[in-house]
């Protein structure tokens, strides 16, 4: 700490940093390094090594440009940065823009906040040979964060990013780091031509835009970065758009909402009020990435909230139909989703002769795998997506897209309003024809040291003690994604990963994971069962269960 003291002479944000901070605080700030993961790095914004800051990008940023110069040696190389809205965003990104200078690298940063989409899709358009973003998606205002892409617009994989956390961690002392030392001529601010490029290719996503508009959507950025390209684009396509006004502006605080978070029903509240008061059919709610996205519909004069296991079955649903009616589904398509995601996708695809792939939890996976499948030219790809509201219609993108998303609900949704149904009428209409599933995560968050040994010990819980039943169900099978290995021996041909995953004797399973971006255990269930009110009772007797588990000693 005592060099950071020193350091405050040069930069005044330390010393105003450390002032504010409790003893529990600067423990926590100083006792380890902010870790730079397989998803990234993201954490508290503040003063110290685990802490977001100047000191810490530009050491995450050096690393990241010393592998794009092993990688590409011979090369011109150029990168693209996006930025959220969040405090310090755009700082952190021209501070990785200056030390990426350093090794030669041009970087296109965009001139004012940006969807993470667009990053990955500009990545590929400019042929560059990397990007990064600096977000920390839906995380509460406290929080930023720092991601990398590789040369096709994809989060790095493990394999990759293993390299990347080397070269990162060979800088030892952050503040040894001079961050003025770089050459300003290799950024190049970038901005609306890009912008007119990507949204041009998501119009083309449109499957029935003749169709006449006759629904009303409230829509919500949630303060940030899908304002004004999400609500510019459903105006321009016929839709009557209401937005959320005083959730428009690029607010690092967040002022008038909630949480950023569309995963969270109280980020909808005012959207909900907005929906009352214009008797609106359907609101589409984006984080401040604008990378998910979430859906609430209006049916028999209430408002639902979908899951992202919900729209993605919808999703499915209306693509795959649509497809085969206009002769557009390829020889070969595949989907993919997740390990977590639920099994009604599943049966959704395999109903079109669409073959499904599971990946492991983050949509890097979905993109590397459709990065395979077009080297080899096998399978083409025809959706992608996550339990937790990310979706991929189009593959010009590599990352989850809130912004093609919403285009598409938003079709669906009319498409079905004009043959007198909403998007809960072909929920139920799937639920009759699959079963009912109940999907829901429940979270639990820890915080400091403590914090992480808890996690490791929840696992170790169900890891190393014999479940045989949870929630009155039989356990009939186990996958264990971090050994590699089913209870039965089978290899699982996944990368290793801390992740758990039970099958029980009724269709149901439970999956466990620690958060890869937060201090947190999750618990994801997928209950299948006869109607709404079986499933739940069946996932509290299954909760009740894993609680006692978690809380072996």
């Amino acid at each position: 700490m005592e060099k950071w003291i020193k350091k405050a002479e040069l930069y005044p944000w330390i010393e105003e940093g450390l002032k504010i901070l409790t003893e529990e605080e600067l423990h926590d700030s100083f006792y380890k390094n902010l870790e730079f993961g397989t998803a990234g790095m993201r954490g508290l914004l503040g003063v110290g090594p685990n802490r977001m800051n100047l000191f810490t990008v530009a050491k995450a940023s050096l690393g990241f440009g010393e592998y794009l110069s092993e990688k590409f040696p011979n090369e011109e190389k150029s990168i693209a940065i996006a930025y959220d809205n969040r405090h310090m965003s755009k700082e952190f990104a021209e501070i990785s823009a200056l030390m990426l200078s350093r090794f030669n690298i041009k970087s296109y940063i965009f001139d004012n906040p940006r969807p993470t989409p667009e990053l990955s899709f500009t990545v590929r358009e400019l042929g560059c040979v990397g990007g990064i973003v600096i977000t920390a998606s839906h995380n509460p205002k406290e929080y930023n964060g720092f991601k990398v892409y590789d040369e096709t617009g994809c989060q790095l994989v493990d394999h990759k990013i293993a390299r990347v956390i080397e070269l990162i961690d060979k800088v030892e002392d952050l503040t040894d780091i001079d961050l003025n030392d770089g050459d300003a001529s290799y950024l190049e601010y970038i901005g609306a031509s890009i912008d007119s490029i990507y949204l041009d290719r998501v119009r083309q996503l449109q499957l029935n835009e003749d169709n006449k508009k006759v629904l009303k959507i409230i829509f919500s950025s949630q303060h940030g970065t899908a304002y004004p390209y999400v609500y510019n684009l459903l105006k321009e396509s016929g839709y009557d758009v209401i937005l959320v006004e005083e959730q428009s502006p690029y607010d690092p605080d967040f002022s008038m909402t909630k949480t950023p978070n569309p995963e969270d029903h109280n980020s909808y509240d005012l959207a909900i009020e907005y929906a009352k008061k214009y008797d609106a059919d359907l609101i589409l709610s984006v984080d401040p990435d604008a990378d998910r996205m979430g859906i609430v519909v209006k049916h028999e004069g209430d408002y639902h909230y979908l899951t992202g296991n919900q729209g993605g079955a919808i999703l499915q649903e209306y693509l795959y139909s649509t497809m085969l009616e206009k002769d557009l589904m390829p020889p070969n398509p595949v989907m993919f989703n997740t390990v977590v995601t639920s099994d009604l996708g599943d049966k959704i695809a395999e109903n079109y002769n669409v073959e499904v792939e599971k990946t492991l939890t983050g949509f890097k996976y979905i993109g590397e795998k459709i990065e395979g499948h077009n080297q080899t030219g096998d399978k083409e790809f025809v959706f992608g997506y996550e339990e937790s509201y990310g979706y991929l219609i189009k593959d010009f993108v590599r990352d989850k897209d809130a912004v093609q998303a919403c285009l598409m609900v938003a079709e669906a949704s009319n498409a079905y309003a004009l043959e007198n149904l909403t998007l809960i009428d072909v929920l139920n209409q799937l639920f009759d024809k699959y079963g009912y599933y109940y999907e829901t995560q429940d979270s639990h968050a820890y915080s400091g040291a403590e914090g992480l040994d808890k996690i490791k010990q929840i696992l170790h819980n169900f890891r190393h003690n014999k479940i045989e039943s949870i929630g009155n169900q039989k356990v009939l099978s186990f996958d264990d994604y971090l050994v590699q290995r089913t209870s039965s021996n089978d290899v699982i041909d996944l990368p290793k990963s801390n992740v758990l995953k039970y099958y029980l004797e009724d269709g149901s399973w439970l999956a466990v994971r620690p958060s890869g971006t937060e201090p947190k255990c999750k618990f994801y269930y997928c209950v299948v069962g006869s109607t709404e009110k079986d499933c739940v009772e069946r996932y509290e007797a299954m909760k009740t269960d894993v609680e006692k588990i978690m809380n072996l000693s």
